[in-house]
């Protein structure tokens, strides 16, 4: 078992949560979490690579998780480059600034390609798991995949968005159908990923205010952002991964794959959001080995 150091980090009038495991060789891994307004639970397996020679870093975000909260902040406080400040401080209090990979998952994932596309010298190596580079698309392919739910599911989803009762536990039994087919199809929840879900239901501040009340109702401050034209700007090597059953479908992940230069795509057949619980061994190959070729 690879040693673990946890800590704190001074960040604007808080803290940030992080986790180190592993001891210093090959180039660091930074995991950033989705949501937003998740936590790092349910990415605790990627913390294996650390056997392979190198730190992994998990850190809670800002508002989430173990780091400070602030659920009396406005909705407009929650904004992406407070979270790439984040980033940029966190890598300067581990001196790592020089050296580095990024693993980003859903919103993670759209933040370590925010990150990415200005260039930063010492980004190694950039994973985009799961990730949308539109979240006007992302809605769209939510949309179609949902109407494929049983009728009397939709109807519970149309009815509450409709009422503005997204609150009600009828709702959630409804979303959780959703999820079982294209968040994660490993059931009930591991352990992990149940504790990042129930982190986000006790404080949804962060989810609430850049995402919405579900992964296909989406009218937070996210709701018109892409990448998509920026795509080309990214420099460091990418290996884009997705699940067959994927919330973030075909059409969310292609202009990752087609934009950014050079970039490897790897579909995992038996999974949906979150390849890395559905099918940990061969993500843990496949990130493995593409993070060593960085190197």
């Amino acid at each position: 078992m690879a040693t673990q150091h946890v800590g704190r980090m001074t960040f604007r009038d808080g803290e940030t949560w992080y986790r180190v495991t592993g001891e210093p060789g090959a180039t660091p891994l930074v995991v950033l979490h989705g949501g937003p307004g998740a936590t790092h639970d349910y990415l605790d397996r990627f913390s294996l690579l650390a056997d392979r020679g190198r730190m992994v870093v998990h850190y809670d975000q800002f508002g989430c998780g173990l780091s400070t909260h602030h659920p009396d902040w406005p909705a407009e406080a929650w904004t992406v480059q407070l979270f790439l400040d984040e980033l940029d401080a966190l890598l300067a209090h581990l001196g790592i600034t020089d050296g580095y990979h990024l693993l980003g998952q859903s919103w993670g994932g759209m933040l370590a390609a925010e990150h990415a596309v200005l260039r930063p010298a010492g980004l190694r190596g950039l994973v985009i798991a799961n990730s949308p580079a539109s979240m006007v698309t992302w809605v769209q392919e939510a949309n179609r995949l949902r109407a494929a739910l049983p009728p009397e599911v939709e109807a519970a989803l149309v009815q509450h968005e409709a009422a503005g009762t997204t609150a009600d536990p009828a709702y959630a039994a409804a979303v959780q159908v959703f999820y079982e087919r294209h968040l994660c199809r490993v059931t009930p929840f591991p352990d992990d990923v149940q504790r990042s879900l129930t982190a986000l239901e006790t404080d949804p501040t962060v989810y609430m205010a850049m995402n919405g009340p579900s992964e296909f109702h989406v009218i937070g401050s996210l709701r018109d952002w892409t990448i998509e034209t920026r795509l080309s700007q990214i420099l460091a090597p990418t290996l884009v991964i997705s699940g067959r059953y994927d919330e973030a479908t075909e059409a969310c992940v292609r202009p990752y794959a087609e934009e950014v230069p050079g970039a490897r795509r790897v579909v995992f057949e038996q999974s949906s959001h979150m390849p890395h619980v559905e099918e940990t061994a061969a993500v843990l190959e496949c990130v493995g080995e593409f993070l060593a070729a960085c190197d």
